[in-house]
């Protein structure tokens, strides 16, 4: 924003400066007595016009008035918990939008816990969880800690498990005390041609209240059980969504889950089913942020995992979660150090803040400037008092930065979240 009116400003200011020396070199001295310049020459008189002219516009204040907001900026979204690592990121984020919300670990608490253990006829509980759980226990997935607390609740011993794979967006599998096992999504099911057929119904209930159904099959094609698991909303969640969006954000949700699921899940939240993305593959989700912006809008992304971070770069603005991983983290623009969605409101807003104070910073420099040079043209300006006066319009851009110091975000934190912010 400075550059591009710096581009104009600065090669005008130049130009009057020079049509103002010529003018008194060559114009004045054929209008005026010759005691006009009983002092000086016609050369000097028009060089120290011209130098005033230079002097009184000189683009200090332009170049204070954008890292100014922008010092003060940052420093009240440190005070309210946000790390904004660059004025790049804090000038994009008012122009935001869309804004696309990772689900798992950052619309949600991301710890999810098992809610129900289902079994094929003729297997035992304890059996199938272990199964599971060996599995599990070398994997990262949030889903995974959530098996592995259930076992450990029900001092289950859990074999080791062999030739174990991640299939990203499916599952997992591997070999449990001799046992193929896999482990996964309806898409692991089919790839390994199990049949679920007789669950189709459970399965769909269970994630109509916004579960997830992890299937459990063996090498035998069989479906032995279905561990379902949630993850519930963070508290301030539906607060945030619904904020963005009476600021005129478009808010999504992508998610590797099933749509029945991922659908639940934004109903709570309150995001509408037709901006759910649902089924998406983790390193799909940087692609569905570029569809987004090739239809012309201007994309934040916000996410806390590894398999985040591909999207959270190719967004306009990355924001990423505190509590994530040090990738995302350093990868984001903005990092939210509470881990509060509401953070991202305030984000937002003081972007657009910073913004509207960065606009007044220079129409105050470019009107203070410009209404000085047609008096330094005119010679009523020694150079010394043109650089009282420039220096003057630096000190009133300084102090309209301070006033952004006034700045307060609409969903203000109390209690145990502000401590945590601060």
């Amino acid at each position: 924003f400075a550059d591009r009116i710096s581009a104009i400003f600065v090669p005008a200011v130049v130009g009057m400066a020079f049509v103002t020396f010529l003018v008194w070199l060559f114009v004045v001295p054929r209008f005026v007595d010759a005691s006009f310049y009983a002092e000086m020459t016609p050369f000097v008189r028009a060089l120290l016009a011209g130098t005033s002219v230079v002097v009184i516009a000189c683009p200090c204040a332009l170049g204070l008035a954008t890292p100014t907001a922008i010092m003060v900026g940052t420093g009240k979204g440190a005070e309210n918990g946000v790390l904004i690592k660059s004025g790049e990121a804090l000038e994009t984020a008012h122009a935001i939008d869309a804004i696309v919300f990772d689900k798992t670990g950052t619309l949600t608490h991301g710890k999810p816990v098992v809610t129900e253990v289902e079994l094929a006829e003729g297997h035992d509980p304890d059996r199938v969880l272990t199964l599971a759980a060996s599995l599990e226990r070398l994997s990262e997935h949030p889903l995974a800690e959530a098996i592995l607390a259930r076992a450990r609740d029900r001092g289950l011993d859990l074999p080791a498990a062999e030739g174990f794979t991640a299939v990203p967006g499916h599952g997992v599998e591997g070999t449990v005390e001799g046992l193929r096992v896999a482990l996964g999504n309806r898409r692991l099911m089919a790839r390994e041609g199990i049949g679920i057929g007789p669950f189709e119904e459970r399965i769909a209930a269970l994630e109509a209240e916004g579960k997830t159904v992890m299937l459990v099959g063996t090498d035998a094609s069989r479906l032995v059980g279905m561990i379902a698991v949630a993850d519930t909303l963070k508290p301030y969640s539906g607060e945030a969504v619904a904020r963005l969006t009476a600021m005129g954000v478009d808010v999504y949700m992508i998610t590797g889950d099933n749509r029945v699921t991922a659908e639940a899940i934004a109903r709570e939240a309150g995001i509408p089913a037709g901006r759910v993305i649902a089924e998406v593959l983790p390193e799909h989700k940087a692609a569905e942020v570029v569809r987004l912006q090739e239809a012309g809008l201007t994309v934040a992304m916000v996410g806390d995992g590894i398999n985040d971070t591909p999207a959270l770069a190719q967004a306009d603005v990355g924001i990423a979660m505190g509590a994530g991983t040090d990738i995302a983290m350093e990868t984001g623009g903005i990092v939210l150090i509470a881990n509060d969605l509401r953070d991202v409101v305030t984000a937002i807003e003081l972007s657009r803040a910073t913004m509207r104070k960065i606009r007044q910073n220079f129409f105050w420099a470019l009107g203070y400037n410009t209404l000085g040079i047609p008096v330094a043209a005119l010679g009523l300006l020694k150079p010394e008092l043109a650089g009282a006066a420039m220096a003057l319009s630096s000190v009133s851009v300084v102090t309209s930065s301070q006033l952004l110091r006034r700045f307060r975000p609409s969903m203000p934190k109390t209690g145990p979240e502000a401590s945590a912010s601060g």
